[in-house]
């Protein structure tokens, strides 16, 4: 027989082996919890979006995918009476943030790692193998054969609405399972409800036909699919992608489990290192050897541009807004910029970006993704080195979208930022208190002192988040104190207004000023003489700044301190107007008088220069600079001060900001 007609035979011989397969395995089982799984045949399917479609950046390429194998997958999530078969603790959560109290809803406040082992724990104890979904064949489930947004088509009837838009806050909501309709194969509450986790770690999708695809071999973010309640419609698709820390748990994701041995496919190669984490030196910088001016004459550069996305981009940068920096210096000379870039402030869409400026280099490279939890709002970031070999990243993480439900992550790096640990939950709690100020500093002891926003208003003071330990452990002396008065000459346990710039002075006190709670019509000042305990309030000398202005307060190797913030009127030691927009502040007797003020400005004729983030176009001259940004700062060890604002880097030192004032005299 020829070799064509064997194949023909051995293709038809499987064929039959696997209907009849099928017809061995029933529609359905019920387990001895009560779970019902129903079959899903093997098959293939189109998975992702097409361009034109709609859908996300992460969704593309779509690309063909054949499920090789059935399987059973329960008909519902895992709700809280089964799950407390396996762990009774966790009646504890029922009812948190008023959400998921009845035997019936989805087990929410579940992590991945909790979820494997729940599946573990069933296999032993069914003797049969459970599992979590891979990505693919959730995707297949859910789509049931569709090809639209949603298994009922285009649009998504009212009866599976919970809550489907976005909140600041978790919204009270009944998540009981099974009561909407299944989709075609048997399966409900595929769209929303509750988020479900999947087996994968979250990656970029690979072009062509692939079989049993497992995603990543390793990676920061487990899969999460089908949406939840408290989000928009969009993030409820069959094609849409989301992610988590495996650690995170909260109130908007949950499970369901699938009964087969794991698929045979392979992993997806991993993806090349960004261009920030390509050919980083690792040779410790002689900082002597600087090609910038040390000495102390004057040395001021600037405005150069550093952060440039490509017009038109959609993902996983964006050109709509990039806003909100943090900056740090390498051990290897670089700097590393990284801010967070979105269409919108509030929505899932936002990640982090970086961009990196090599020590030889006069321009900072292009930016790219440096880092993003997949359809969670990463709202903001701070970068800290210890002066040693250490980098720390600290970032927010939301539960979904806003900034007012943030948990507090952070990553180490000890390879000047080419690569970086996993993200760790400092503070796993989604709430307030935990969006990062770029302004993190160590005191002479070694603390760690994480400015963070106490309140997502244009007000209502900061917290600050420490670590005694490098790292490992993290408290907060302000948490759950009363919201204080912020006015003159009474003492609190927070920091009066947001954004705040922090610093440790040399006697041990902190020094404090913020954005809003204004204290008689000036900038409010904040003293802590207990280590962040309890602070005392005072109007500073500084005018208040508002919306799209954030300031900055740095201790300088010089010994004296540098603040920078904004101002229509510009005041120089004599009392003289100089100008309007950004200026410096030098002080030598820790904060009680500021003699140096200047505007950090290029000077000469009137131009037009891009503020980018909230500020847009400007005019800067000899008397205009900028007039808003978010900033952030650092001083390197040759003396340089580099100051970056939403979109524009200056460089200067402590000589071109005292110079012509009293003080140089």
């Amino acid at each position: 027989m020829k070799l064509q007609s064997w194949m023909v035979l051995g293709a038809a011989l499987a064929a039959a082996g696997l209907a009849e397969g099928k017809k061995r395995m029933k529609s359905h089982v019920t387990n001895s919890l009560g779970m019902r799984l129903v079959r899903v045949d093997s098959g293939q399917f189109a998975m992702g979006s097409q361009e034109g479609q709609g859908g996300d950046f992460d969704e593309r390429p779509a690309h063909e995918v054949n499920i090789s194998s059935s399987f059973y997958m329960a008909a519902t999530e895992v709700t809280n009476v089964q799950y407390e078969k396996f762990d009774p603790s966790h009646k504890e959560l029922r009812g948190k943030q008023e959400i998921s109290t009845g035997d019936d809803e989805a087990a929410v406040f579940v992590s991945w790692k909790e979820a494997r082992a729940f599946c573990d724990w069933l296999t032993k104890k069914e003797g049969k193998p459970y599992r979590l979904p891979t990505e693919a064949e959730w995707e297949y489930a859910c789509r049931a054969g569709s090809a639209t947004a949603f298994s009922t088509g285009e649009t998504l009837p009212k009866e599976f609405h919970k809550n489907q838009e976005m909140h600041w806050d978790v919204k009270p909501v009944q998540l009981f399972v099974g009561k909407t309709s299944p989709n075609p194969w048997g399966l409900h509450d595929m769209h929303g409800n509750v988020e479900e986790w999947c087996e994968d770690w979250y990656g970029p999708y690979q072009s062509g036909k692939e079989e049993d695809p497992m995603g990543l071999a390793d990676g920061d973010f487990k899969v999460t699919r089908g949406g939840s309640h408290g989000t928009e419609l969009f993030y409820l698709r069959s094609a849409n992608r989301s992610g988590a820390l495996p650690e995170d748990k909260h109130a908007m994701l949950g499970f369901r489990v699938v009964q087969s041995e794991a698929p045979g496919g392979e992993f997806a190669p991993a993806p090349a290192p960004p261009l920030w984490a390509k050919d980083v030196g690792q040779e410790d910088w002689d900082w002597s050897k600087s090609k910038i001016q040390t000495s102390k004459q004057p040395f001021f550069e600037g405005p150069i541009q550093y952060v440039d996305v490509p017009k038109g981009s959609e993902g996983p940068l964006f050109s709509e807004h990039n806003h909100c920096p943090a900056l740090t210096a390498c051990p290897n000379g670089d700097l590393l910029a990284i801010w967070y870039t979105c269409r919108t402030e509030q929505g899932r869409e936002l990640g982090i970006a970086a961009s990196r400026l090599r020590r030889d280099s006069e321009t900072w490279d292009p930016p790219s993704l440096f880092w993003d939890a997949p359809d969670r709002n990463d709202h903001a970031s701070a970068l800290l080195w210890d002066g040693e070999d250490t980098l720390f990243h600290f970032n927010g993480l939301s539960s979904d979208a806003t900034w007012g439900k943030l948990a507090l992550i952070m990553r180490t790096s000890k390879d000047n930022g080419a690569t970086w640990s996993k993200a760790r939950l400092v503070q796993p709690e989604h709430g307030l208190r935990h969006m990062p100020i770029a302004n993190v500093f160590m005191t002479g002891d070694g603390t760690i002192c994480l400015p963070c926003d106490a309140a997502t208003g244009g007000k209502g003071g900061t917290a600050l988040q420490m670590s005694e330990d490098s790292g490992k452990t993290w408290f907060d002396p302000g948490e759950g104190k009363p919201v204080p008065s912020f006015e003159e000459g009474t003492r609190g346990a927070w920091i009066a207004g947001i954004h705040a710039g922090v610093e440790e002075l040399k006697d041990g006190r902190i020094l404090a000023f913020g954005r809003g709670n204004n204290i008689k019509g000036r900038m409010p000042q904040s003293v802590s003489e207990d280590k962040g305990r309890t602070w005392t309030y005072s109007a500073s000398p500084f005018p208040p700044i508002g919306g799209g202005q954030r300031l900055i307060l740095r201790k300088l190797r010089e010994g004296s301190l540098f603040f920078a913030s904004f101002a229509r009127d510009v005041v120089d030691a004599n009392g003289e107007r100089v100008g309007g927009g950004l200026f410096g502040a030098l002080s030598f007797d820790e904060g009680n008088t500021w003699p140096v003020r200047r505007l950090i400005t290029a000077g000469g004729d009137p131009r037009w220069v891009d503020g980018g983030g909230n500020t847009g176009p400007f005019a800067m001259s000899d008397t205009s600079a900028e007039p808003a940004g978010y900033m952030a700062c650092v001083q390197t060890p040759d003396g340089v001060i580099h100051l970056i604002s939403s979109k524009q880097y200056y460089r200067f030192n402590e000589a071109w900001l005292r110079e012509g004032s009293r003080e140089d005299e």
